[in-house]
């Protein structure tokens, strides 16, 4: 279980390196290091405040069909920007927007190549 961890926090570390070579005005500083940063405080931000506010937000997201939960994203991205001095999102709108499409792809797409390479355990009661 600990293995798993550490594999979705390097993958979500490859995440933001691929969002950032693709998307110009995100930016993330200090190398391999700072990607395990940031990825590391994107996931605590967004586990604790990207949850409450989705559950405040429900109702929003119900009537865009989830779209707005790219906006919380956004928004989760941003406070990521303003708490680490390793991330750099030059502008809310479009940038911290398209990272977060392009964060979400992305992990959709290295979340389908860890369940090929490691499963996930079976819940057995027995």
């Amino acid at each position: 279980m600990l293995i798993r961890f550490f594999l979705i926090w390097l993958l979500s570390a490859v995440a933001f390196a691929i969002t950032s070579w693709i998307l110009p005005g995100m930016e993330v500083s200090g190398g391999f290091f700072g990607y395990l940063w940031v990825s590391l405080l994107f996931g605590l931000v967004n586990g604790i405040i990207g949850t409450i506010l989705r559950v405040f937000t429900l109702p929003l997201i119900f009537l865009t069909l989830g779209l707005f939960s790219l906006v919380v994203t956004a928004l989760m991205l941003q406070l990521t920007d303003s708490l680490s001095s390793h991330l750099t999102i030059d502008e809310f709108w479009w940038t911290a927007i398209w990272a977060a499409v392009i964060l979400a792809c992305v992990n959709v797409v290295l979340d389908a190549v860890v369940r090929m390479i490691m499963p996930p355990p079976a819940n057995d009661l027995r």
